[in-house]
């Protein structure tokens, strides 16, 4: 195991080249590179588009180790068979210090790679923590996580919610556990103005069951049967655009509901005068983060890491799921924009502090120092 105060080799493999996880790797290995440590990307090959390619591009001169893209199949199954020898292959070409595997199946590979002398680092960014442990996706992955936990040097949690989730349905750690917020830049805390002809709400996020749209559209229609005219435009694309157009054609909210398709979180939040995230489940969103930096007046649900970025303004939070609540919700907001907005700049205060990029950035490294200098001391 290397000395962990010199210059590290460090090597990051991802499934999924989207969403959150992609976002955090992207900040996280080109901060490390900027430390002067050499990293590298893996990622999967069949997944992409031009957002993702121009990130890529944009990290790829920072990164002494490369971006390697491969072919890693979703789901367990026999292409899992040679993604494995080309990601091994992969691995002892870079010889990292340090393999930090991302999401459950970045984290499956980190660590199944035989011949790797390195420290073994896996967040699981939800990932297989979504399914209930008496679900049978739940069941088969957490087998494979208890048994890969022997061959984790270093567990990072993004929230103490993922941490409590993972005991919860998959047993206690069997290694050094850490919990690393995840952390904005600081030109992302200037504030976002709407737009000249922002809607009163504004989802920025996946269309999908997970992140509530359906329950927010619902809720928008009960403003309108108490006679307000709200207007909301989601942000973002997915798997069931579809049936939310029929939902808000069904409600005859297509004049009042537009859908934007996808945008840049900051360009996203121009659309609206207030953020809304009715998620069902989720860990510690970024756009939760990134809202709150750019003083964007957000409402949100009492799920997952999210009090944990809320903190004393979490008692605002409402149930997930709950369609009266958030219109509720939404009434507030509309009767007391004051109310919202001293509430916001609190929150902003709370995210400067304590969700910043750098510190998420030096955390990382620290903890990995840290599970290095137990390594050694275990093998003196």
């Amino acid at each position: 195991m290397p000395d962990p105060a010199r210059p590290l080799r460090i090597l990051h493999i991802l499934r999924a080249p989207v969403g959150g996880a992609f976002r955090h790797v992207v900040d996280l290995a080109t901060g490390q590179a900027e430390r002067g440590h050499a990293v590298g990307l893996i990622c999967d090959s069949t997944l992409g588009g031009e957002r993702v390619e121009a990130a890529l591009a944009a990290m790829a001169p920072q990164l002494r180790l490369g971006i390697a893209r491969i072919a890693i199949p979703r789901a367990p199954g026999p292409g899992d068979i040679p993604a494995l020898a080309q990601i091994s292959r992969q691995i002892r070409r870079a010889s990292p210090d340090v393999v930090h595997g991302h999401g459950a199946k970045g984290g499956a590979v980190a660590r199944l790679a035989p011949f790797v002398r390195a420290l073994r680092v896996y967040t699981p960014h939800g990932g297989s923590l979504h399914y209930g442990p008496d679900t049978w996706q739940g069941r088969i992955y957490g087998t494979l996580e208890r048994l890969l936990m022997a061959r984790t040097g270093l567990f990072l949690f993004e929230s103490d919610f993922a941490r409590q989730r993972f005991s919860d349905v998959i047993g206690a750690p069997k290694g050094l556990v850490r919990v690393v917020h995840n952390g904005v830049a600081e030109a992302e805390f200037s504030p976002v103005p709407p737009g000249p002809d922002a809607a009163d709400f504004v989802f920025v996020g996946e269309l999908r069951d997970l992140k509530g749209p359906d329950v927010l559209i619902d809720a928008v229609a009960s403003l309108h049967r108490d006679g307000r005219a709200v207007r909301l435009v989601l942000v973002g694309d997915g798997p069931d655009r579809a049936a939310l157009e029929a939902q808000v054609a069904h409600l005859g909210l297509g004049e009042h509901i537009r859908f934007a398709g996808f945008q840049p979180a900051r360009h996203g939040f121009s659309l609206g005068r207030v953020l809304v995230m009715p998620s069902r489940a989720d860990s510690l969103p970024y756009v939760a983060i990134e809202a709150a930096a750019a003083a964007m007046p957000l409402i949100a649900t009492r799920i997952g890491g999210i009090p944990e970025i809320f903190g004393p303004e979490a008692d605002r939070l409402i149930p997930a799921g709950d369609v009266a609540a958030l219109a509720e919700a939404l009434t507030r907001a509309l009767a007391a924009p004051d109310v919202l907005a001293a509430s916001t700049a609190r929150l902003q205060t709370r995210i400067r502090a304590s969700f910043s990029l750098a510190a998420m950035v030096d955390s990382v490294l620290a903890a990995y120092a840290e599970a290095m200098a137990l390594t050694n001391a275990h093998r003196r």
